[in-house]
């Protein structure tokens, strides 16, 4: 386990033995989730990520948000 401290601008950084495991890229979106216990980060899935999930569906049309700017 890690310790990480909480900056004056309340933010924090996340140590690279974790980003690595999880494959966190600069600027990807991270949910955040308050349990019982404490603070819950997990990577947002991208549509690559979830493609075949459902079989039949496809995302053909659909875009990115990076990609819509």
């Amino acid at each position: 386990m890690t310790s990480v401290r909480v900056s004056s601008k309340y933010q924090i950084s996340i140590p690279s033995s974790v980003r690595k495991r999880l494959q966190i890229r600069p600027g990807q979106e991270l949910l955040v989730e308050v349990t019982d216990d404490g603070i819950c980060l997990q990577p947002v899935p991208t549509l690559e990520d979830i493609r075949g999930l459902v079989p039949g569906i496809t995302y053909k049309g659909v875009r990115e948000k990076v990609d819509r700017i």
